[in-house]
């Protein structure tokens, strides 16, 4: 069994000893409850890791020793963007959680005209970072040691406007799609994957997005919710050029 994971922001510790951060020493001591000489892994999210072991328990305080350099598995040359339009709190939280275990290397909260979450400024500044704590837990339980970037909610439009100067390659699902992933040329080294919302984009946002480089494609015959399809299409595009193939 693999020792239990924790993220530690960069840098990290130089030298043989550390205290683990007030998150994860919690979660370390008060619901794992873990003991002094238990193995531990630490990572910064930047690809860098450590193996330590719990050399002291104080309180809310849990320090680490014997901190040695572990051989870190790198990412995919292929990087995976999922824009994903706003759905609900608990959606969404799945959504980010199975896009970082399948290897996502960047996420984007895009707000649509038929999104059922809608944010003000000061409301989607908090939903980005609780969203950067659950992909930071997806990395610990997965062995991920490269944190995805989370970036915070887009309105739609004003995303295209940006992406219109994007060199990668861009996909929209939609059921209406022409073709497959299967069809597409393998994309090198930059891979965008647009969802709707669970009542579809509209016609005008689906319009500009095509007109700014956005390819139509489906997967299979069947109407996925946008969970589901954000999942699958992540898998899909893994299989056919990532890490799964």
């Amino acid at each position: 069994m693999s020792a239990p994971r924790f993220y530690c922001p960069p840098p990290l510790p130089l030298n043989t000893h550390c205290e683990l951060p007030p998150e994860a020493a919690h979660h370390a001591s008060r619901v794992l409850r873990m003991r002094v000489g238990d193995a531990v892994q630490i990572f910064d999210g930047i690809g860098n890791v450590l193996d330590a072991t719990i050399h002291n328990i104080q309180g809310k305080h849990v320090h680490l020793g014997n901190l040695q350099t572990s051989i870190s598995q790198g990412e995919h040359p292929l990087k995976i963007v999922l824009a994903q339009a706003m759905c609900s709190s608990e959606k969404m939280d799945w959504i980010v959680q199975k896009a970082v275990e399948l290897g996502a290397s960047e996420i984007w909260p895009i707000q649509t005209q038929r999104s059922v979450a809608k944010l003000t400024s000061a409301r989607a500044e908090k939903r980005a970072e609780h969203w950067r704590q659950v992909a930071i837990s997806a990395c610990e339980q997965c062995g991920r040691n490269t944190l995805p970037l989370i970036q915070p909610p887009q309105e739609l439009h004003a995303w295209l406007h940006e992406m219109k100067t994007d060199s990668g390659q861009k996909l929209i699902l939609l059921p209406s799609g022409a073709t497959t992933l299967r069809t597409q040329v393998m994309p090198q080294p930059r891979i965008t994957l647009l969802i709707g919302p669970e009542g579809g984009f509209t016609q005008d946002e689906s319009n500009i997005a095509q007109q700014i480089g956005f390819a139509p494609v489906l997967l299979g015959p069947r109407i996925l919710r946008t969970e589901t399809a954000a999942i699958a299409g992540i898998t899909a595009i893994q299989t056919l050029w990532g890490d799964f193939a």
